[in-house]
């Protein structure tokens, strides 16, 4: 395994993109390369075999492109496929998990709230997660429609102005402190998010602990791109790619692939 091969990611779609940003910021050495399987988006849906299989598809598009690590970008697939990845594949894998623990720490009312998919909250890693803090209060909700509507580019549309309103305001009422966002799509939302918020709620996401644990994977393995050579960064959809190319900006070319 060369240093210099890429960073591999994937995502159900394009909410993973706001982990890329957060890892390419702090490793802007490394070359990456970002997988969007939209055309399969939501995961949060579907069982945990279908997750489990889409997963391995991804994980094996990515190594063929001899990517040194894989970040699962999705917690639907983190929580659901990631102990079969690890058992599968001999190549380090970072997960993507629900910012539960600094929320559960910091929260002074001893409620928080989590907005995440279905197939997230269901899973047995978020309520093992959930389970050791047995003392606060959690208040959990399924975004459904979210992801979906992100994925069509209508993130600002009436109707996610409404999901938003009728998801975030019984969690208000519960007197939350702070708002865990489950799902890699939901950073993209913060903006409206906060409109809806009360000032003193805090919201988490989990896109700079990933960025920090790749980093610590890097060092732990020796795998740090220390070669001269400008560091790539692609990105392949299997659906429209007008979505993602808003997402991460003009300088980056999105990829159309079928697979």
């Amino acid at each position: 395994m060369s240093n210099k091969n890429p960073i591999g990611l994937f995502d159900s779609g394009v909410g993973g993109t706001s982990i890329w940003k957060e890892v390419h910021t702090l490793l802007p050495n490394e070359s990456t390369l970002y997988l969007a399987d939209s055309k399969n988006a939501p995961y949060g849906q579907k069982s945990q075999e279908e997750i489990i299989e889409l997963s391995k598809k991804n994980t094996e598009f990515l190594l063929n492109q001899n990517c040194k690590m894989i970040i699962v970008a999705c917690n639907t697939a983190t929580t659901n496929a990631i102990k079969t990845l690890r058992e599968t594949y001999d190549i380090p894998f970072i997960g993507i998990e629900p910012a539960i623990k600094p929320a559960a720490l910091q929260s002074k009312n001893n409620c928080i709230g989590i907005l995440a998919t279905k197939g997230t909250l269901n899973s047995e890693l978020f309520h093992q997660n959930v389970a050791l803090y047995s003392d606060v209060k959690i208040v959990e909700q399924i975004g459904y429609g979210l992801v979906q509507l992100i994925e069509s580019g209508n993130m600002y549309s009436e109707e996610m102005t409404q999901l938003l309103h009728d998801y975030l305001n019984p969690m208000i009422e519960q007197n939350i402190d702070y708002l865990v966002l489950g799902c890699t799509h939901y950073p993209y939302l913060i903006p409206q998010i906060k409109k809806i918020l009360p000032s003193h709620i805090k919201i988490i996401d989990s896109g700079e602990a990933v960025a920090r644990q790749t980093k610590h994977i890097l060092e732990v393995n020796n795998l740090f791109n220390t070669s001269h050579k400008k560091a790539e960064n692609i990105f392949y959809i299997n659906s429209e790619p007008e979505v993602m190319q808003e997402l991460i900006g003009p300088n980056y070319k999105v990829n159309y692939k079928d697979f």
